[in-house]
């Protein structure tokens, strides 16, 4: 087996012990993004509601245990 079939980085011959790692590939898609989260904020903030208004039903407190 010749040395030329080894990759080699410094000299002396040694041998890479690092393999050649693949470049991450960065793939970015933002096209709906602000439309998404705003949907996502508002269906968020509507349970919300609904569970204060069931607290408020069940209990007669805003917050139970502290209003």
């Amino acid at each position: 087996m010749t040395s030329s079939s080894q990759i080699t980085t410094e000299s002396g011959n040694r041998q890479n012990m690092f393999p050649v790692e693949a470049q991450p590939e960065l793939i970015e898609n933002y096209s709906n993004f602000a439309e998404d989260a705003e949907k996502t904020n508002g269906r968020w903030a509507m349970i919300g509601f609904i569970a204060l208004l069931g607290s408020y039903l069940t209990t007669g407190q805003i917050i139970p245990g502290i209003f």
